[in-house]
């Protein structure tokens, strides 16, 4: 199969369509240089959200992941954990956010409000700025606390950009790959700021 049938018999499936495989080559794994816009974006997506929902329906609202670290290299995906009030209605949320041009993701195994939304992914690959959105109720989220730690540890945080670096490049178009390669890393950081 030459790249051009590949890339039109991909480009003919929908998203939740494609194998894992051809979700890499389509959104491969590219590690920016950190940007202030980044926090610029964050907090108008944080806004156009909490606008379509009542204020009885958030508990808070928080940039994550590593474009929430300033100076860390990063993939461009700006992270938002989004605490929910247990009363929000479920199918309601799902349509607010497909109005805002959100895919959900919902996962097999984890009732919700364990979902994520995502945006910026086409199936022509990348188009204009990606964001996930993932919901859960209010706890005291490891990705909060992992996130202050790098903020306030410097040489921590230049040691996971490193990481990523190096993964990046080994495995450039297998995100599954990459993600569960710095589960290591992130779990030794979880346990220090949950003592």
């Amino acid at each position: 199969m030459t790249k051009e049938q590949s890339y039109n018999s991909t480009s003919s499936k929908e998203l939740h369509e494609m194998t894992i495989n051809e979700l890499g080559q389509l959104f491969p794994i590219v590690i920016q240089n950190y940007t202030d816009k980044w926090i610029e974006l964050y907090e108008a997506e944080k806004q156009l959200i909490t606008d379509n929902f009542a204020k009885s329906e958030i508990i808070s609202i928080d940039h994550i992941g590593s474009t929430a670290i300033p100076g860390l290299k990063a993939k461009p995906t700006i992270d938002i954990l989004f605490q929910v009030s247990e009363q929000i209605d479920i199918p309601k949320m799902k349509n607010i956010f497909k109005s805002l041009n959100y895919h959900i993701n919902e996962p097999l195994n984890n009732p919700p409000p364990h979902l994520t939304f995502v945006k910026g992914y086409t199936k022509e690959g990348y188009k204009g700025q990606s964001f996930h959105v993932h919901i859960r109720y209010k706890d005291d989220w490891d990705e909060i606390r992992f996130r202050d730690y790098l903020i306030n540890h410097e040489d921590i945080a230049k040691e996971y950009e490193i990481l990523k670096l190096k993964l990046a490049d080994r495995y450039r178009k297998n995100r599954e790959a990459y993600t569960d390669s710095k589960t290591d890393f992130i779990e030794k950081i979880n346990k220090l700021t949950r003592k």
